[in-house]
């Protein structure tokens, strides 16, 4: 699709909780999948098969249509080195890629700093969800976090104006003079403070938008359309963030029913946003990226799978050279991590470096933290 949006636009959808790679991609032909998920495996004619030996969980259809026009990219192993089974810490690990010590720097919100030095668009970057994820912190970089422009813009007139009013106020003196001068401080300031004026600005998305798709009612399909509306919007935002609702693919039971219905939200959701932005002739410049902070035990636990160590990771766009990137895990016993995990064998920094490279034309190594070998998904 043509798009007269020039620039680049990396979406991310991070499937918070850990989700379970192992019925996500699965290895449908092998006993041993079998035999460790007595409860939970996934019977082969269920399976939406993409070669020989590897399928799609029975909700992922319309992911699946992504495959067959050679539009997704699937990664197969992807984690770290001596992985971490704490959501918090995991998730820190894929935010600031510092799986050594706690860091403090987004590698979104570095991102957004190369692209924008000065700070000129406070929209570079938007969050849709509560809070602001690690990965788009970065000093002096404002983000607007808002948690759904369709409630946002209910705030209007004098009601609006003064809970605005309100807030900017609880920004300037929350960090200001006060308490303090010194540059941090003051940096903090202004990044709160323009953060809620970009979010006045996304406000104004959903007058600007029509559309003949349907969003599901989901926290994960509003969020989405959010995406759409504000790439729709044209304020220039470049890098785009969601979470699903909060620890959702913490399957450690009622993993059946449950992972379906995520999945079936998530691939649902994921059709109805790029058939959005292809009827508006705006699909061309967006990548989306999905990803989980880590995947789940090898064997069930009866109704639902513990913290494990890799998963599987996609992107999803126009200009992806669709396949599967990666070795999957090996499930026998001598070659699974101490506990019963599957061995990480790419390194999710290969895919950040990839897309850093290839897809938003920066330098990676210091985004990073090193050189990783690309993938060749673009």
């Amino acid at each position: 699709m043509v798009s007269t949006k020039k620039d680049n636009v990396l979406a991310v959808l991070s499937l918070s909780g850990g989700n379970d790679g192992l019925n996500t991609v699965i290895p449908y032909n092998s006993g041993l999948y079998r035999d460790y998920r007595p409860t939970l495996s996934i019977a082969e004619n269920q399976v939406i098969p993409l070669n020989d030996e590897l399928g799609l969980h029975p909700t992922m259809a319309p992911l699946k249509r992504f495959w067959d026009a050679g539009k997704l990219a699937i990664f197969l192993g992807i984690g770290y080195p001596s992985p971490s089974y704490s959501h918090f810490r995991s998730m820190d690990i894929w935010h600031t890629c510092e799986p050594d010590k706690v860091g403090v720097e987004g590698w979104l919100g570095q991102v957004i700093k190369e692209i924008d030095p000065n700070a000129e668009n406070v929209l570079t970057g938007v969050n849709f969800g509560r809070g602001l994820p690690r990965a788009l912190a970065k000093e002096g970089v404002p983000v607007a976090s808002v948690g759904n422009l369709e409630t946002y813009g209910l705030l209007t007139g004098i009601e609006g104006e003064d809970q605005r009013a309100q807030a900017l106020d609880v920004f300037g003196r929350m960090y200001g003079p006060t308490i303090g001068s010194s540059y941090t401080l003051d940096y903090i300031r202004r990044t709160g403070t323009d953060a809620l004026k970009g979010a006045d600005i996304l406000a104004t998305a959903p007058d600007k938008y029509t559309s003949k798709v349907e969003y599901s009612a989901t926290a994960i399909g509003q969020y989405m359309k959010n995406i759409a509306q504000t790439h729709l919007a044209e304020f220039g935002t470049r890098v785009l963030f969601t979470t699903s609702p909060y620890n959702g693919f913490d399957t450690h039971a009622n993993q059946a029913s449950d992972h379906a219905r995520l999945w079936t939200d998530v691939s649902n959701t994921v059709e109805t946003f790029f058939e959005d932005l292809r009827d508006h002739q705006a699909s061309d410049n967006v990548l989306l990226f999905m990803f989980s902070e880590f995947g789940r035990r090898i064997v069930d636990n009866g109704s639902g799978t513990d913290h494990g160590a890799s998963s599987v990771a996609f992107v999803v766009g126009e200009h992806v050279k669709g396949g599967v990137y990666g070795t999957y895990p090996s499930l026998e016993p001598s070659e699974q991590e101490e506990g019963g995990n599957l061995k990480s064998s790419m390194d999710f920094r290969s895919v950040y470096t990839t897309i850093l490279e290839d897809w938003m034309h920066m330098d990676p190594v210091p985004i990073v933290g090193g050189n990783y070998e690309k993938i060749p998904f673009l």
